[in-house]
């Protein structure tokens, strides 16, 4: 994967706007219905005709002040023409009490289709707002982020943004961290850099937010890079700054140095590791196969270790195809919750969430294992046997150590094909446009062989697949994965 991060140093600038050149001094002052300007310095510009009216707007509407003429002479006011005056202004209060009313109802409707996860729609309301110069104040551009960056919708996200730049709004650095937020969790780490890059002020969330950010979508290096610049800036980390190292270190696969990261973070910055810190390291060794390293951790920390730790154990080893000490792990998390283990059976539902590439738009579709209730479903395994055919010719050995029935080998295949991951992706390729690449959210860990698979399709179909599990974002693309096969 190509490196995010320019080899320049990371720059730090303040764009600013000229706004000379006007006809005309003008202020602005903000109420309740949104931006209006009001004329100073007794400056005045003539409506059409002989004769013109100074105004200013208020909040009750439009309020007329003077008559005078083309040259600037002042007329005397007739009844006719003060009442002709007096009409204009009443027009003028019953079409902006109008507007307010109607404004209000699109603020209103854009807060229920951002709950509702109805980007689509919501994106096409905020741009009537703008239309109409009704201010969204900044919690519902909040609200809009935060929705975008759960549903991963990054076309839409890019467009609150841009609504967002050309409001008017001061961005200041809690902002700007929200918008580094969003462009994360849509996996475009790309357009977060672009932002954190033009920030004029950063704090410590800002770093954390790309750190992180890099690591869970697959560029460990760019995140430790990050990493590395932070620390020029003489700012000290905190311990949640480095769950987002240890990630790192798990995606590039360098335990040597994640260990070393975790003593500097006791000794260099007299930080107190949590239970929550461990729980990152502990998944950094288990994730790259270092399964006795980690138990060997989990002896010496000074405090009993969590269930949570133990199901980390059990999931890893599992992956890395160490039955028995998988068996060790259940028992263990067994006695300390059993509820983490009723769990287990649902991570073969992966939920898929309508994006762009797809041609779904307002409903959400569920996958599972074995899955015959969509209308299409014998295409889609049509289909995935096809490819099948295709991805063993190119060196796919299918897993089936990873299921755990006792049925006969060509059965166990047949399971692995049929997993909810599998049929998501089938749907993908059955309905989006060709070359267009392919999002799925998966709620739960992507296991070896779909990785695998994904790997060698997106290679065969020539599309990049982005998978994101409870861990991480996986960009599949040409045959490999960002994670460099370590998750």
């Amino acid at each position: 994967m190509r490196s995010l991060i320019p080899k320049t140093l990371i720059s730090s600038h303040v764009l600013g706007v000229d706004r000379t050149g006007l006809l005309e001094k003008v202020k602005y002052s903000q109420n309740r219905n949104g931006f209006y300007r009001e004329t100073s310095m007794g400056i005045q510009r003539s409506l059409s005709g002989a004769y013109g009216q100074s105004y200013y707007m208020g909040d009750h509407g439009l309020h007329c002040h003077s008559q005078y003429n083309v040259n600037g002479s002042y007329n005397q006011k007739s009844t006719a023409a003060n009442f002709q005056i007096s009409n204009r202004c009443y027009s003028g209060m019953v079409d902006s009490q109008h507007e307010a009313d109607e404004g209000k109802g699109l603020l209103e409707e854009l807060n229920a289709l951002c709950k509702d996860k109805k980007l689509e729609e919501a994106v096409e309301v905020l741009g009537l707002l703008e239309l109409k110069k009704v201010t969204v104040e900044m919690p519902g551009y909040l609200l809009l982020m935060k929705a975008c960056g759960e549903s991963q919708a990054l076309k839409e996200a890019k467009a609150v943004h841009n609504h967002l730049t050309m409001s008017g709004h001061h961005h200041d650095v809690h902002i700007c961290n929200k918008i580094l937020e969003m462009y994360s969790k849509c996996g475009s780490m790309e357009d977060a850099y672009n932002v954190f890059d033009k920030m004029p002020k950063r704090n410590l969330t800002s770093w954390d937010t790309m750190i992180t950010g890099f690591a869970k979508n697959g560029h460990g290096e760019d995140a430790i890079k990050m990493f590395t610049e932070f620390k020029k800036v003489r700012l000290k980390p905190d311990n949640q700054m480095f769950h987002g190292v240890f990630a790192a270190c798990s995606v590039v696969g360098d335990m040597k140095e994640g260990l070393l990261q975790l003593e500097s973070m006791m000794k260099t910055y007299k930080l107190i590791p949590s239970m929550d810190d461990y729980v990152c390291v502990v998944d950094m060794l288990g994730s790259s196969g270092y399964l006795n390293e980690a138990l060997e951790l989990i002896e010496k920390m000074p405090m009993k270790p969590s269930a949570e730790i133990w199901e980390i154990m059990m999931n890893q080893s599992r992956v890395h195809g160490d039955l028995e000490l998988e068996d060790r792990c259940a028992e263990i998390v067994n006695l300390l919750d059993p509820s983490r283990l009723d769990k287990q059976p649902e991570k073969d539902f992966i939920p898929i969430k309508p994006s762009r590439p797809f041609s779904f738009k307002t409903e959400t579709f569920l996958f599972r294992a074995g899955d015959t209730s969509p209308p299409d479903h014998e295409k889609l395994y049509s289909q995935l046997r096809c490819l099948k055919q295709h991805m063993v010719e190119v060196g796919y050995v299918a897993q089936t150590r990873l299921v755990l029935h006792d049925v006969d080998h060509e059965s166990r295949e047949e399971d692995l094909l049929s997993h909810s991951r599998m049929l998501a992706l089938s749907e993908a390729l059955l309905t989006s446009p060709a070359r267009a690449p392919i999002r799925i959210i998966n709620n739960h860990r992507i296991c070896a062989d779909c990785h695998d698979a994904f790997k060698i399709i997106s290679k065969l179909v020539g599309r990049s697949i982005v998978a994101r599990d409870e861990r991480r974002f996986h960009h599949f693309e040409s045959g490999v994965c960002s994670c460099k096969d370590y998750w």
